[in-house]
């Protein structure tokens, strides 16, 4: 039990857990703000456009409703919610690809003049060949 604790601390207060934990978090935050815009925004100047109130209801059977303005507004939620995080983590990769310096690759070998084998760039002689070839540095 104790190992299982352990590897459990290890495992929640790892940087990627944290990380996630605190996107949830803020995500949560921001759904709220992304509700409250499209209900006291959206929806009214939907309704005007419309001429209709846009938070109807089809009456079924007795007391059973279809709100389709409730399932439009939680569509509008959804595609506002989808462009504003692709667009923080667009923005969020190109400031990680800034930060990263383009790693040169350094060969450690060329290619032999005679039988054009990979030898190490200080060989004096070629280990296939057995050809004199002048060390490079």
């Amino acid at each position: 039990m104790k190992k299982f604790l352990k590897e459990f601390k290890e495992f929640a207060l790892q940087g990627d857990v944290l990380s996630m934990a605190i996107g949830v978090i803020i995500g949560a935050a921001f759904k709220d703000l992304v509700t409250s815009f499209t209900d006291n925004f959206i929806t009214p100047i939907l309704n005007c456009i419309g001429g209709t109130e846009f938070g109807g209801k089809i009456h079924l059977i007795g007391d059973n409703y279809i709100t389709w303005g409730a399932f439009l507004s939680s569509v509008i939620n959804f595609l506002i919610m989808a462009l504003i995080l692709f667009c923080i983590i667009k923005g969020a990769n190109k400031l990680m690809s800034l930060g990263k310096k383009k790693e040169e690759v350094v060969s450690l070998t060329r290619k032999c003049p005679y039988c054009l084998s990979d030898i190490p760039k200080a060989a004096r002689k070629c280990p296939c060949c057995t050809a004199d070839v002048e060390a490079e540095e």
